[in-house]
């Protein structure tokens, strides 16, 4: 999949004016539904995930999230720009609301460790999307919390690091046998510069007094990897879902660029293409200057040996010496030297991790603070 913007459909520039403009219109649009406080079987899943949905196609669309629009919005909705009359800008508001009342079923907060982030369930059977750095690799409960309050447990499944998507289930058996409410899914490929998006979620996690928060904006780039628009998101927002006017599921937040109001989103479309290997459990890639760096140099097939630390590293800090031997790192038991390089490689700069080192024949154990390579 490439996602191209047009001669026609440029980059919106960051001029006073527009900043000027779209501060306004959010005022405009401010209401308890669309600010409501400040500023994570495989046939089963391919079928009902929605993917290909006909919902610009005129047939039955899958999912919860559809608000048809009004024929007014309908210029809005394909092409973006400004409301011409205050008429439409009111229509505007009322869309938005309607979309963001329908979107908070299916947005969740997610709690995976000290981790908080967001989610979207996008099937009756329990997937959620995420961002990959949200789920942080395959196989680690999570506890989500749900519009009403009400927590339930998954686990996540796999990640797609190059463009930061990440894939949860919900454990079954939490929902009396109904099917969960979900998105409806749209696509990526014909989303352009200046149309506009509705982004949804519990930034610094779930607070039953303020509840969902909703933030509208508009792209501003679209690109073969994300999205960057204008909504302005915070710490916490990661891994929410990214609306377009209809209700469709369109993105998945990313990462906040040079402030709150430059985001980056992964297009829906990713997911679609990444579904097959994430809901297997695999894991793969980096986001560009992401990737995790020890700091050690070693060999074994039978066991983790460390022959090199390298001076300066997160290694040599935490304080693993030469000759130890890398017993656990994390959650996941090491075999042999391969294995650390592979659970290195599922975890994100920054994090820091317990790791246990078999040093003259005593266990030791020390806490490492993953760092990131000079790329």
């Amino acid at each position: 999949m490439k996602l191209k913007t047009s001669a026609s459909a440029a980059k919106i520039p960051r001029h006073p004016a527009f900043r000027t403009l779209a501060a306004a219109l959010l005022v405009a649009l401010a209401s308890p539904l669309v600010a409501q406080g400040p500023i994570s079987s495989q046939s089963e899943a391919l079928s009902d995930r929605g993917v290909g949905n006909a919902a610009n196609q005129g047939g039955s669309v899958k999912g919860d999230t559809w608000v048809a629009p009004p024929a007014s919005l309908q210029k809005l909705l394909d092409e973006g720009g400004v409301p011409e009359t205050l008429d439409i800008l009111r229509v505007l508001q009322r869309q938005s609301q309607r979309v963001a009342a329908r979107a908070e079923q299916s947005t969740v907060s997610v709690q995976i460790g000290p981790a908080q982030g967001c989610g979207v369930i996008v099937t009756g059977s329990g997937f959620v999307l995420t961002a990959a750095h949200v789920a942080m690799r395959p196989g680690k409960p999570a506890v989500l919390t749900l519009a009403d309050g009400r927590t339930v447990t998954a686990v996540t499944r796999g990640m797609n690091r190059h463009v930061d998507a990440g894939l949860m289930k919900i454990d079954a058996g939490q929902n009396n046998g109904k099917p969960w409410p979900h998105a409806t899914l749209g696509k990526s490929e014909d989303l352009r510069s200046g149309m506009w998006c509705i982004a949804t979620g519990h930034p610094g996690g779930y607070d039953s007094e303020r509840g969902m928060v909703t933030r509208v904006g508009r792209i501003l780039d679209v690109r073969e990897d994300s999205l960057d628009t204008d909504c302005a998101l915070i710490g916490g927002d990661s891994g929410g879902p990214l609306f377009d006017l209809a209700g469709r599921l369109i993105a998945v937040h990313s990462r906040i660029g040079n402030d709150v109001a430059d985001n980056l989103h992964v297009p829906i479309d990713h997911f679609g293409e990444s579904w097959d290997r994430m809901s297997r459990g695999e894991s793969w890639g980096y986001l560009p200057g992401f990737k995790p760096v020890l700091g050690v140099k070693g060999n074994g097939t039978t066991q983790a040996n460390v022959k090199v630390v390298y001076p300066g590293s997160p290694a040599a800090e935490a304080g693993v010496e030469e000759g130890d031997v890398v017993e656990r790192f994390g959650d996941v038991p090491i075999s042999d030297f391969e294995s650390l390089k592979n659970a290195v490689a599922d975890t994100m700069p920054g994090e820091r991790v317990k790791v246990w080192l078999r040093r003259e024949g005593s266990l030791v154990q020390v806490v490492i603070e993953i760092g990131r390579a000079n790329e």
